[in-house]
């Protein structure tokens, strides 16, 4: 009950200040952060703040829970009720309302996970998560396995045996970490980060500009019900970009539908710094109408970080739109009001998204990672570099 007091009162707060963003924007995230840093004892403090060039603290995210592989930053589990707001309120003023709307439902889903797992769940209905084991081990590069529960493999490619825990233990809305690299600052870079099962958000603020890549988003369950309502985390992701497939004529849909069968991030956790070719159908191929539906879709990545730098960013995107890849691998419908199951990538200049259902442990529609980067400016790379 703290911990929905503390997230309804954040939203609250996140609301009153949109309106109050544009050039003030930098001002009112630097002041939060201050804030949330003035509520730590000295050993917290230490705990949350890093080096802006700890390459291996802007590392250490992923889509998998938090007892397989360690955060840095101090947990809200760790945290009094009044540093819980604090924290709360900071991810808050850094994202759009729609962002932070997107972010606590992503949280409650780890939070229905783990009501589910604690009661030996697993029948996968809406309001239920899907796990079970083992997975998949990973491929042996550093990049997580993926499966039912992101639970862990016997051994992964990091050589990581099974981490502590087990069952619902393993998830729940307490268990993410919030960490800073660098000092916040109006002038200088820094950057918040904020995470914890299927989420991963690394904000970069530099002036006034606010980059978001790399930035993973997920859900499992990625349906469920919550005070009588459906809730889809990831719901427009896969509604929009549905959409978008059925808009392409039979050629089109030729070009965009790939022969290969996708079944995972390509570019997920562990993949800093690598890039991937172009697939599928070309936005200069597309009509007007289609190619501003494809920014729709991208939108919902790009429209996570507070409205400022979510402007700069969709111009910015929209500059590169006809030399922007649509690509698909999967089944190309899904019921209303479901999500799709199908692999998609959008792929651009400065630009690259995926969509991944995961196809081990029942419903792929339930369980969704999704991957939202910047090849040239991911941690803000391309300003530190001027």
């Amino acid at each position: 009950m703290k911990s929905a007091r503390i997230f309804r009162a954040s939203a609250l707060m996140v609301l009153s200040l949109s309106s109050a963003f544009g050039q003030a924007a930098t001002q009112r995230i630097v002041k939060a952060a201050n804030t949330f840093l003035a509520t730590l004892d000295a050993k917290q403090k230490q705990t949350v703040m890093s080096a802006f060039d700890d390459e291996q603290q802007r590392k250490r995210w992923s889509n998998l829970p938090t007892s397989f592989v360690p955060r840095g930053g101090v947990s809200l589990k760790e945290m009094t009720e009044a540093q819980q707001t604090a924290a709360m309120a900071l991810v808050s003023v850094a994202l759009s309302p729609r962002g932070y709307e997107k972010v606590l439902q992503i949280m409650e889903a780890d939070e229905v996970l783990k009501t589910s797992e604690g009661n030996g769940g697993g029948t996968g209905g809406p309001g239920r998560g899907r796990s079970g084991g083992p997975p998949q081990a990973g491929r042996g590069d550093g990049t997580p396995p993926s499966g039912r529960g992101d639970g862990p493999p016997p051994m992964n490619g990091n050589g990581r045996g099974r981490g502590p825990g087990g069952g619902g233990a393993n998830f729940g809305k307490d268990l993410y970490y919030i960490s800073i690299l660098g000092t916040p600052s109006e002038k200088s870079p820094w950057i918040l980060q904020f995470g914890g099962h299927h989420l991963a958000l690394n904000i970069t603020i530099a002036g006034e500009q606010g980059i978001l890549t790399p930035t993973l988003t997920g859900a499992q369950p990625a349906l469920y019900t919550s005070n009588g309502k459906t809730v889809r985390p990831l719901g427009q992701e896969s509604d929009k970009a549905l959409a978008l497939l059925n808009a392409l004529d039979e050629n089109e849909r030729k070009k965009a539908i790939l022969g290969s069968r996708m079944a995972d991030l390509v570019l997920g956790p562990g993949q800093d710094g690598k890039t991937i070719q172009p697939e599928g159908l070309k936005a200069s191929d597309m009509n007007e109408k289609q190619q501003a539906m494809l920014l729709d879709v991208i939108s919902e990545w790009a429209g996570i970080v507070h409205e400022s730098a979510a402007a700069a960013r969709m111009a910015e995107l929209k500059a590169d739109i006809r030399d922007t890849w649509f690509a698909w691998s999967g089944p190309t419908s899904a019921a209303a009001g479901s999500n799709i199951t199908a692999y998609y990538r959008i792929q651009g200049p400065h630009l690259v998204i995926e969509y991944a259902p995961q196809e081990l442990g029942g419903d792929p529609a339930l369980h969704v990672h999704t991957m939202y980067r910047d090849p040239t400016n991911d941690y803000g790379r391309k300003l530190v570099a001027k």
